[in-house]
């Protein structure tokens, strides 16, 4: 499969708009936001979150995306040395390609100047994605319980770290 991955800009906005309403729509307990909310929001609206975000696109080659994810720092004094990977979503049709560690792979490359942990937010049922998480180096600290409350039942959020200054897989005892 061909694809490119490059930061998104205005000139996305489009493309950026329909794959994230997919991903809230299609899987509304992976993402606090709504696809009714999103879809509520104006362009501009959507231009700022792509200028404040960092959110990355595997570009098909007929121009589609594919999949993002979206980097954000935090911005407190204190908290300036970690960072957060959000909004991750792959098309199923590009799911077991590849294109899923790519992006993460890419968002942790772009990262590594800015901060020196990242951390994500995951439905602890999405095994798979969990699976690739801890392939790529992050770590379980905790589960917040019914951190969403979805389609009639509470969905259970694992959260992950990854140490962009330690070895993957090491910990702070090792």
């Amino acid at each position: 499969m061909t694809y490119s991955i490059r930061r998104l800009g205005a000139e996305d906005l489009a493309a950026y708009r329909a794959i994230r309403h997919e991903a809230l729509a299609n899987h509304p307990e992976a993402f606090v936001a709504t696809a009714e909310a999103f879809a509520q929001k104006g362009d501009d609206e959507i231009r700022q979150t792509l200028e404040t975000l960092t959110v990355f696109g595997a570009i098909l080659p007929d121009g589609r995306l594919g999949g993002i994810n979206a980097f954000l720092r935090d911005g407190g004094a204190k908290e300036r040395h970690r960072g957060w990977m959000i909004q991750v979503y792959v098309r199923p049709e590009h799911r077991g390609t590849g294109m899923s560690r790519a992006l993460v792979e890419h968002l942790v490359d772009h990262a590594r100047s800015q901060v020196i942990q990242i951390h994500l937010g995951v439905w602890s049922e999405n095994e798979p994605a969990i699976r690739l998480y801890q392939k790529l180096g992050f770590q379980t600290y905790g589960t917040e319980p019914r951190y969403l409350f979805v389609n009639g039942r509470y969905i259970d959020e694992h959260l992950m770290v990854r140490f962009l200054d330690k070895a993957p897989g090491k910990t702070s005892n090792e």
